[in-house]
């Protein structure tokens, strides 16, 4: 069985400050068009099945929990 990752950013919970966007080797993450409830336009995957589980962005991100990566089996 082979390693795989995902990423998981919680909408609500970004500040949208962009860090993770270039901290993303695989150029993953990308600002969204839509406003969460604390008036933000937060990031989101693109393809986050693609993730290499580096952790780049989660150690960027200042706001807790708003990035979660996820280590999967297949």
């Amino acid at each position: 069985m082979s390693r795989k990752y995902r990423i998981v950013i919680a909408h609500e919970e970004c500040k949208g400050c962009r860090r993770c966007i270039p901290a993303c080797p695989k150029n993953l993450i990308a600002v969204g068009g839509e406003l969460n409830k604390q008036g933000y336009f937060s990031v989101h995957a693109e393809h986050p099945e693609d993730c290499i589980g580096c952790g780049s962005c989660y150690l960027q991100c200042p706001e807790p929990g708003a990035i979660t990566i996820y280590q999967t089996e297949e």
